[in-house]
């Protein structure tokens, strides 16, 4: 990567931006189950094995925390990114079991100029997550907010 973060004028339809692997332990969904979800599926592995999940599974909130993550380190790290106004769609497909490996990507739907805020582009994109078989576990549409490149005129006028 260079040392300009991606703008707003990167983010064209059909980029695609890969997340880097990340395996969920026991310990991990646990953990997180035990503060924000505490269901018994996610909290004990024999819970995990008599319920329609078939084993420890991870909370849809804990995948969608590890999707943001991969989106974070995917993309937004390096950008411009002034945050989002929200989240269209967010569905969990299948569930993520302790020692599953998550990865997948997201990909630009489309991109327009902010009506308001001149400075601002709205990126709309597409985040799969999939498991070790390549398998969609979830599926998020959202919406980032990225700064425009500056322009000649304004890096002269501000330097």
């Amino acid at each position: 990567m260079t040392d300009t973060p991606l703008s707003f004028e990167d983010f064209t339809p059909g980029r695609r931006f890969d997340f880097a692997g990340r395996t969920l332990t026991a310990d991990e969904i646990i953990a997180f189950a035990a503060e924000f979800d505490p269901q018994p599926m996610h909290l004990d592995e024999e819970a995990g094995r008599a319920s329609i999940l078939g084993g420890l599974a991870a909370s849809g909130w804990h995948t969608s925390a590890v999707m943001m993550r991969m989106l974070y380190e995917a993309y937004i790290n390096g950008s411009t990114s002034e945050g989002s106004p929200g989240v269209d769609l967010m569905e969990w497909k299948r569930p993520v079991i302790a020692g599953d490996t998550l990865g997948g990507h997201c990909v630009v739907l489309d991109a327009r100029a902010s009506r308001s805020r001149p400075e601002i582009g709205i990126v709309r994109f597409r985040a799969e997550v999939t498991n070790q078989c390549g398998e969609i576990v979830a599926v998020s549409e959202y919406v980032n907010m990225m700064r425009l490149a500056p322009t000649e005129g304004a890096a002269h006028a501000n330097g």
